[in-house]
């Protein structure tokens, strides 16, 4: 029966009049009420309309279009003509509108057969989506500005859900969900504006308690969940995920939606400690008994971890009495040898059940406890007998016969010894340009396990956005953070891989396509891990992901980190055969970053910030630092007008004001949200020094081991084709990039460059290392359109060469 000029309460009234005056609604057939039976509604799914009120009920309403149960209007929306806010039903709870679409959530698809849909008026202001061909590949395009929900259209939801849930009672709090929960990244809807906390504090939907988070963030602010791990536990609280380990396209707009539900204020898709924290609160809170199960998956996990860490071992020198083989020479046996410096060092004895021991260093027996306790650890001073350089230990004796312990001797680690005299002629040049014009740098030097040098020079922003001289500069500080460009290259992603590689996660000689199934195609199965590292496996040196008008066409502009790494696993051609040359391309390190997130199950910053910088007690090292705390007046201004070179290059939503804690780099910033493997990574000189000390350690610092000594020759051995080139690192080889490592380099000694200009040199050959960090371009663009250059890199300490050259000539007195 249709009554079109009567609304639903009197269509409702007219219905039930004439039932009761016919028998055809009368039921006349027995009942006998089964157990066996549920309700029709499971679920409570919340929009938004994105358009007023009048245009939300002509689609909500007129035939061939959409529907939902109720619509709930704004507060001073000019389409709505009556005097009070009131909620509009459109549907009967028991009929089935069209509201969902394809959709999944807790084991349920279709969802229009299981639930009731609320829209409500929200009108987001977003950006026309642009009709491409990453548009038609499904790359979101939309960037969308969301108002915040209207009080009093806030307080007519609440009552109309409670209302809702009072008559469904299946509908439990995780069923009460968004649009974007149930059919992420088709949509987004209700927005990270919906109030979802203040109707959870009304009885209306799910939320965590602070206390869980905080236990599991005890947990994963160390060590992330992997992406498998994280895709399991989301489907565990309803979501349609693939648990296939790989942070796909589909596994990020599900994360985007979780967070825009529960963590609005970090919609970012990274599969991070606080995102899993959160995740594991609402399990724990609502479905105890798969948190259990994860947490107990996450366990398993992390305890195989440092199992496959310990195999590197914690210390340069782990000695077992008895020795597992011993040799027919005798001489050779319970002989070890070990780095440190003079009056520096520890002994570290863990007993198992020997009554005394008979240690010799350098010739000199120890004074150790007499007679040893079973199942005890000794520490003792070795600052009266190490020297610099090689040392010595002698397991001479242990009694009884079939006693057994274990001795180690951690690495050394930095200490700080200013000696400025020593540096006088670098502090001359550096000053004398600083004078001239030349902005400002930090300059770090380590020697023998000391910091010898530790010196800020200029300042760190001299210009304001328009490119005005700021009338107080911002002084530069030894602990200022730098863009170091390409080096992030080497201190992040390249540690990482010499990481997985010592854990046996890696093998450098394999196939790309071995860690990384989907690359294939065009001889991509060709490509070997180490053809990246070369620089040898044919990429171009860049593409302008960043830019409409790229070398590569218009199908290769992108502006999602997501789209962006399926661009370059499966979609960026070679230019060049397998090994025909050597060709520096950030496209390979950009691969080599997605092969690090992929092996780990982590993203790239998480990996390197919790796996490598942390255990090392370094907290100034990260990718995004704004969004991680640090204020921008502690780091290093680059490029004055963005990434305009002084106004000449122009692109879609290109920055032109100072770049001051925003990644220089155009594709890691545009395209790839600040964390790419070619750049990203901001640093402070004295982090940086401690990281080369651990190099100079051979891949130990103190009693945490990162990778192995045989790993880093592995790295650090010369290419075959080209000595200049190792897997990653640059070399100074035989002179060959002497405008880097300087005339006095030994052969042995390697590092990198950063565009930004940042410089770093490690020779193991005297034990030596410099790191140079500037900000050469926070300075004026002077030239033509086409040929242009920045003053600063101009001057002698931003092309790096003479001041390392100084370096050397103070540390070997020539």
């Amino acid at each position: 029966m249709n009554f079109p000029y009567f609304d639903t309460p009197m269509r409702t009234c007219l219905v039930l009049l004439m039932c009761m005056a016919s028998l055809s609604c009368v039921n006349h057939y027995p009942m006998e009420p089964s157990h066996n039976y549920s309700k029709r509604i499971k679920f409570l799914v919340m929009h938004y309309t994105a358009i007023d009120y009048q245009k939300s009920e002509r689609v909500l309403v007129d035939e061939g279009g959409l529907s939902a149960h109720y619509l709930v209007p704004q507060s001073g929306d000019p389409s709505y003509q009556r005097s009070e806010l009131e909620v509009v039903q459109l549907v009967a709870e028991q009929d089935r509108a069209w509201h969902a679409g394809n959709s999944f959530w807790q084991g349920r698809s279709d969802l229009n057969d299981h639930s009731i849909g609320i829209e409500v008026v929200n009108v987001p202001r977003c950006a026309a989506a642009e009709r491409t061909a990453k548009a038609a590949a499904g790359q979101e395009q939309k960037l969308c500005m969301y108002p915040d929900y209207d009080p009093q259209q806030v307080q007519l939801l609440i009552a109309l859900s409670q209302d809702i849930l009072a008559r469904n009672p299946d509908i439990g709090p995780t069923q009460v969900v968004g649009h974007s929960d149930i059919a992420p990244g088709r949509k987004s809807d209700p927005g990270p504006r919906f109030p979802w906390y203040q109707l959870y504090k009304a009885g209306v939907g799910a939320w965590y308690k602070q206390a869980d988070v905080e236990h599991y963030w005890q947990h994963f602010s160390t060590a992330a969940p992997t992406t498998a791990l994280m895709q399991q536990a989301l489907r565990d609280y309803g979501y349609g995920v693939d648990v296939s380990g790989q942070l796909d396209r589909k596994t990020v707009a599900v994360i985007k939606a979780f967070q825009a539900h529960f963590l609005p204020w970090q919609v970012h898709g990274q599969a991070d400690g606080k995102t899993a924290a959160v995740l594991f609160a609402l399990l724990h809170r609502y479905k105890p008994d798969k948190a259990q199960a994860r947490f107990r998956d996450y366990q398993a996990l992390n305890t195989a971890q440092p199992a496959a860490s310990k195999r590197l071992g914690h210390e340069q020198l782990l000695a077992s009495y008895p020795a597992k083989a011993l040799s027919s020479r005798k001489d050779v046996n319970n002989k070890y040898r070990f780095k440190a410096y003079q009056g520096r060092g520890e002994i570290i004895i863990d007993n198992v059940n020997a009554v005394a021991a008979e240690l010799v260093v350098n010739g000199q027996t120890l004074n150790i406890a007499k007679p040893l306790t079973a199942d005890t650890q000794y520490r003792y001073s070795l600052s009266k007998r190490t020297r610099t350089g090689v040392n010595s230990l002698h397991i001479k004796s242990v009694t009884p016969e079939d006693a057994q312990l274990h001795i180690r001797i951690p690495a050394p680690v930095l200490t700080q010894r200013p000696t400025p005299k020593r540096f006088e002629q670098v502090d001359a040049l550096i000053n004398a340009e600083i004078e001239q014009g030349f902005p400002g740098a930090v300059l770090a030097v380590v020697h023998q396990g000391e910091l010898v040098k530790l010196s800020a020079y200029g300042e760190a922003r001299k210009y304001h956005d328009g490119g005005e001289m700021m009338a107080t500069p911002q002084p530069m500080q030894t602990d200022t953070l730098f863009d170091i460009a390409s080096n992030t290259k080497m201190f992040a992603t390249n540690l990482a891989l010499m990481h997985l590689v010592s854990q046996g996660h890696l093998d450098v000689s394999l196939p790309v396509s071995f860690y990384l199934p989907e690359y294939r195609g065009q001889g991509r199965e060709l490509r070997l891990v180490s053809d990246l590292l070369e620089h040898s496996a044919g990429y171009p040196a860049v593409v302008d992901f960043h830019r409409r008008d790229n070398q590569l066409g218009e199908q290769f502009y992108s502006i999602s980190s997501d789209w962006t790494k399926q661009l370059i696993v499966q979609g960026v051609p070679f230019t060049a055969m397998r090994k025909q040359r050597h060709l520096y391309s950030d496209i390979d390190y950009m691969l080599l970053g997605l092969l690090v997130e992929r092996i780990s199950g982590m993203p790239l910053d998480a990996y390197v910030e919790s796996r490598l910088y942390a255990p090392l007690g370094i907290t100034s090292m990260m990718f995004n630092p704004l969004q991680k705390g640090v204020l921008a007046q502690q780091i290093a201004a680059t490029e004055i007008q963005g990434n305009t070179r002084g106004g000449r290059v122009h692109f879609e939503g290109v920055r032109d004001y100072v770049l001051q804690g925003e990644v220089h780099d155009e594709k890691a910033f545009y395209s790839l949200a600040g964390v790419a493997g070619h750049a990203g990574l901001f640093a402070d000189a004295k982090s940086l020094a401690q990281l080369c000390q651990l190099l100079l350690n051979r891949g130990t610092y103190g009693e945490k081991q990162l990778f192995t000594a045989s790993v880093l020759d592995q790295f650090t051995k010369p290419s075959r084709s080209d000595e200049s080139y190792g897997l990653g690192w640059r070399r100074a080889g035989n002179g060959a990039r002497k405008w880097h490592f300087g005339p006095y380099a030994s052969a042995q000694a390697y590092g990198h460059t950063g565009w930004t200009g940042t410089v770093t040199v490690i020779d193991p050959e005297y034990d030596l290392a410099i790191v140079l960090l500037t900000n050469a371009r926070h300075s004026p663009v002077m030239g033509t359109e086409q040929q242009y250059q920045f003053v600063g890199k101009q001057f002698e300490t931003g092309q790096y060469g003479s001041v390392v050259t100084r370096v050397y000539e103070a540390i070997l007195g020539l």
